[in-house]
C-alpha cells in the first residue's frame, strides 16, 4: 500500500455558463448595450426599443427619419437626446439603472 496522497487535481464545481454571477443584478446586463446603442444609434431610438419602450422608440424613429427630409434639425435633436441618455445609462450604478429604467420604466432621461 502506498502512503502518498491522492494526486488528482481538485476541481471546484463551475456554475452553468448562463447563470448570473453572485454580484450581478438582474437587468444590469442591459446597461452597457443600451448605453452604446443610445450613443451610436440614438437618433433612431434603437436604445428605446432595446429597453422595451416601444412608443418612445417609435417617436424617436419618426423624428430621426423625418429629420433627414427637413434638413436634419430634428435628427440632430434626436441624436443629442440619444447621446445624453446613453451617457446617463453608462454612468449610473447598476442598481440605480435597473431601478430606474428596468423596474420603474422611466422612458425619458
Amino acid at each position: 500500500m502506498s502512503t502518498e496522497p491522492d494526486q488528482t487535481p481538485h476541481q471546484s464545481p463551475q456554475p452553468p455558463l448562463n447563470s448570473p454571477t453572485p454580484n450581478q443584478i438582474p437587468g444590469a446586463e442591459k446597461k452597457m448595450v443600451a448605453g452604446i446603442l443610445g450613443i451610436l444609434l440614438g437618433c433612431f431610438g434603437v436604445h428605446k426599443f432595446y429597453l422595451g419602450y416601444q412608443k418612445e422608440g417609435i417617436i424617436m424613429l419618426i423624428v430621426g427619419v423625418v429629420g433627414f427630409v427637413l434638413c436634419g434639425i430634428p435628427t440632430m435633436v434626436a441624436s443629442i437626446i440619444g447621446i445624453v441618455e446613453g451617457v446617463l445609462y453608462l454612468t449610473k450604478p447598476d442598481e440605480e439603472f435597473v431601478k430606474t429604467y428596468v423596474t420603474n420604466k422611466k422612458p425619458w432621461f
